[in-house]
């Protein structure tokens, strides 16, 4: 059996996991064992690394680094056709994916669940879209993709955290804290994007909305339960629509969209479907498409659930 393997992004939790490395990787072999490891260089890296690890026969590939890094792995391990195990060492801000599968923020915690947590086999979503080069691209993800108000927020966070969030604010609730933030202030300049979506093969709906998800998972936004109902083993995507608020209503609304008591406003609209086409509906309006808290191209797209393809290591 060959060694797990982990894959490094330096530059997750803006770029502390560098500065970190050292001793996560001491805890690692204290509450774990031995590994490998290899750091990524640059964006999609992972994704490379992950598949010809999973080619070349490693058993359990260990992501470390925030959603985007653990998306990339997945991605790089579906990629190789290879029924090898996904495992989530946490050094981000959001930590979307690893609340839904239980695994706590701590390295020595996380190292522990590494190596006594339990194997579970989840869905995943595929999407086909236009990437950022016109080109038609395709692509896996774990949580939760989405259109609308959730881009605009994220493109304002590329640029980098509030000036006042202070430096030693922690990691998770650093995450939190800059998304809901900065949806505040990005709603006050947004306004409602115009989609049309079939849902499985149902009729064309046309819809205005602040956001759409299309949800595997329950999190995203650095904890905001988007789809509380959502299960990563029944097969199916949990819709979650959120249609036209004014600002104020955003505003008054953020602690029901965070804890996730959002599905009973008359403006949210919730389904599950096992396929979702989603377009705008002014064939000149650019719609950029968030995935797993990455921006990597555009409407329109096509969503597809895939039951029990990836196998993870879990704490429950």
């Amino acid at each position: 059996m060959s060694l797990p393997l982990v894959i490094v992004n330096p530059e997750s939790a803006g770029g502390a996991t560098r500065k970190a490395w050292p001793q996560i990787a001491s805890d690692l072999r204290t509450y774990f064992g031995p590994f490998k490891n290899i750091f990524t260089r640059e964006t999609a890296d992972a994704i490379t690394v992950g598949r010809e690890a999973a080619q070349h026969g490693v058993d359990l590939v260990i992501a470390c680094g925030g959603d985007g890094t653990i998306s990339e792995v997945a991605n790089g391990i579906l990629a190789s056709g290879k029924d090898v195990e996904l495992g989530i060492l946490p050094s981000g801000t959001g930590g979307d994916f690893r609340r839904s599968v239980e695994i706590p923020s701590q390295t020595r915690a996380a190292a522990n669940i590494l190596r006594n947590g339990r194997t579970r086999r989840i869905d995943v979503g595929k999407v086909s879209f236009i990437d950022n080069n016109g080109r038609e691209a395709t692509r896996y993800f774990l949580g939760v993709a989405s259109c609308g108000l959730s881009t605009k927020v994220i493109e304002r966070l590329k640029g980098g955290s509030p000036d006042w969030l202070p430096t030693n604010t922690p990691q998770w609730l650093g995450g939190r804290v800059s998304f809901g933030a900065s949806l505040l202030q990005t709603a006050m300049r947004s306004s409602a994007t115009g989609l049309i979506v079939q849902v499985d093969d149902s009729h064309d709906h046309h819809l205005q909305v602040v956001n759409l998800c299309i949800a595997n998972a329950r999190y995203f936004g650095g904890g905001m339960k988007i789809a509380p109902d959502a299960k990563l083993t029944d097969g199916k995507f949990d819709v979650v629509s959120v249609g036209n608020l004014s600002a104020l209503k955003i505003m008054t609304s953020a602690p029901r969209l965070y804890f996730g008591s959002h599905l009973s406003m008359s403006e949210v609209s919730h389904t599950l479907a096992k396929k979702v086409t989603v377009r705008a509906a002014d064939n000149e309006n650019k719609v950029t498409l968030e995935v797993d808290g990455e921006l990597p191209g555009r409407l329109p797209a096509q969503f597809q659930i895939i039951p029990g393809a990836l196998r993870v290591r879990c704490g429950a």
